[in-house]
């Protein structure tokens, strides 16, 4: 298409040219049709020579227009040497500089036209959106945009007043109280958020401005992710609700991190979990000298073990081990075979209505599982054994909390009794974790809702998985033995304000009463079997403070040792006969704060 326009337009142009220069409408005669004939023979090779065939006309630029004004002016040379050797007389000088600049003219901006109709035609394919930050990293992305089929950057938003109705790249930059005009004017259905280096509180100010205007919400990655390559339009995510936590973190104790991981055999189980996984990737990073995986899901132990392979870290071991933590011959083999000096303990159910209704397999798995681990552990000298256990055994309501008690409690009536240096770290729900809201939130929003949350009241404490992680082994490094460590996991949230975030943060508007036009609707389930309205963190108030002002340390009460067997003994019983009722009742006594929310649930129950 474009060999064919070039070549009529050529032709007309030198036409133009001698009307032009001659005051009327000339058609040339004779031997002058041939040189206005051969035009496109002169300009075609030349054209193609530089380049003006291989250019994609939507992404034309200043180097394409500069390359066909050195292509024209070169034809209009050798267009005019050709005519003045052949002695034709009728040829005027000045129809050289018109045909040039005529050429210049009629070939790049028929280019130029070309790049607007179709750039016209994409724009009401693409998503227009507003970049919020218009330093160095919000001009590479608009840059990145500028040259993708799917986005288009229709302006900046700054809180600069320097920068403010500047233009950067051709796009305008506001303040923030032009949005609504933005919106409205602009059509703009997202904003992207293009300040990596700005801290967290920082961040949760500006999200918490975008949450009420219907605008998806995406950010770049951090300033260290960016540095390692060029930025990519993929780098873009979606506000992670971490975001809205605002919490602040505190400078980590690198001494404390690696006490009991560097040069040392660790193992983690429950690897594959949530919590595992990324104890498992904090420990690697450390430079233990064999890191086991152990887990009893196949698929779960292949995938950590995969990834931790493709890090590379140089002189460790990672060592994938199949089991069940009820197997304890199968753990006593591993730790003596390995001689493990660490283990972070992480293998246990945590869904509440799963374990309600498989209460027998909850209490086996989460009370014997830890049992089998912390006597395995003293058998062959382990130094450090740490559990991670969780808000729900405090003043428990449910069966899967009321385990975790009970752990607790056979660690704190072994560490009495061994070297071991047995400890627990209790936090809140982890973001992003197999059982958190989050990732059921965000899946309910994407299939277009309903989005279900038990009640309006719940609330619960949150934090990020890393960061519970890091706490995690910092915690374990303190421990005297016996001791039960509490995460300061900030202020608690409202399950409800989260789902609205979510919703939010997604572009879309919630469906309720005062907005029966919404996009997603929340609906309440109800209270499911074993679940509270609150969590705790601490069963008494007697706590104190550590190096780290993130972990507290709890003194709590305790078992001893011949007393907790016997309902350890009777708990047995009870699940080899399959009497509930007994199981439930020995709960209790274990733990005299457990209330249960519910009657038994369990599938096999028969009352």
């Amino acid at each position: 298409m474009l060999l064919v326009f070039d070549s009529v337009a050529l032709m007309a142009i030198l036409l133009a040219s001698f009307s032009i220069r001659l005051g009327y409408l000339y058609f040339p005669g004779g031997d002058l049709v041939w040189i206005v004939l051969v035009a496109p023979f002169i300009a075609v090779p030349v054209f193609v020579r530089f380049g003006l065939y291989r250019a994609v006309i939507r992404y034309i630029g200043f180097k394409a227009l500069w390359s066909i004004v050195q292509a024209v002016t070169l034809y209009a040379l050798l267009w005019s040497m050709i005519g003045f050797m052949s002695n034709l007389q009728d040829i005027p000088r000045s129809v050289t500089l018109i045909n040039w600049l005529l050429g210049i003219v009629i070939i790049g901006g028929s280019r130029m036209i070309a790049r607007w109709l179709l750039s016209e035609a994409l724009d009401k394919k693409t998503i227009r959106v507003i970049i919020y930050g218009a330093g160095s990293a919000g001009r590479q992305l608009s840059i990145a945009l500028m040259q993708s089929a799917e986005y288009r950057p229709v302006a900046f938003i700054d809180d600069d007043s320097q920068l403010q109705r500047q233009s950067i790249n051709g796009i305008e930059v506001f303040s923030r109280k032009d949005l609504d005009h933005l919106i409205e004017q602009k059509n703009a259905t997202e904003v992207l958020l293009a300040m990596p280096a700005i801290s967290r509180v920082q961040r949760n100010k500006i999200i918490n401005f975008l949450e009420p205007y219907r605008l998806l919400v995406r950010s770049l990655p951090g300033v260290l992710e960016l540095a390692q390559g060029k930025l990519r339009i993929a780098d873009l995510r979606d506000v992670s609700i971490k975001d809205l936590l605002g919490r602040v973190s505190v400078d980590v104790n690198s001494e404390l991190l690696g006490l009991n991981i560097i040069n040392k055999v660790v193992m983690v189980t429950g690897a594959g979990g949530s919590i595992g996984a990324e104890l498992c990737r904090q420990i690697l990073g450390l430079k233990p000298q064999v890191l086991v995986l152990f887990d009893q899901s196949e698929f779960a132990l292949y995938r950590i073990h995969k990834e931790l392979a493709n890090v590379g870290i140089p002189n460790v071991e990672i060592l994938p081990m199949l089991g069940s933590v009820t197997n304890r011959k199968r753990l006593s083999h591993v730790l003596g075979h390995l001689g493990v000096n660490t283990i972070y303990h992480a293998a246990a159910y945590k869904h509440v209505p799963m374990v309600e209704s498989n209460n027998a397999e909850g209490v086996s798995n989460n009370v014997f599982g830890t049992l089998n681990c912390a006597q395995a552990a003293i058998d062959h000298g382990v130094d450090t054994f740490v559990l991670i256990s969780t808000d729900k055994a405090v003043r428990p309501t449910n069966t899967m909390g009321t385990t975790k008690r009970v752990a607790e409690l056979v660690l704190q009536s072994l560490a009495v009794v061994s070297s071991t240096s047995f400890s627990m770290v209790r936090f809140g729900n982890v973001l992003d974790s197999s059982g958190s809201v989050v990732p059921l939130f965000r899946e309910q929003i994407k299939g277009g809702g309903p989005v279900t949350v038990t009640d309006p009241k719940i609330q619960r404490y949150f934090m990020t998985i890393p960061e519970a992680v890091e706490l995690v082994i910092q915690a374990g490094a303190m421990a005297k033995g016996g001791d039960v460590f509490v995460l300061d996991m900030g202020e608690p949230v409202r399950i409800l304000d989260l789902a609205e975030k979510m919703i939010r943060l997604s572009g879309l508007r919630l469906k309720d009463k005062l907005n029966p036009n919404g996009d997603i609707e929340i609906k309440f389930t109800g209270l499911r079997p074993g679940e509270k309205l609150y969590e705790e963190l601490l069963i008494g108030g007697n706590v104190s403070k550590t190096d780290n002002p993130m972990i507290l340390r709890a003194e709590e009460e305790m078992l001893a040792w011949d007393d907790l067997k016997l309902i350890l003994d009777g708990l047995k019983e009870a699940i080899d006969s399959g009497d509930q009722a007994k199981l439930r009742q020995l709960l209790i006594k274990a733990v005299p704060g457990f209330k249960p929310q519910s009657d038994i649930t369990d599938i096999l129950y028969e009352a």
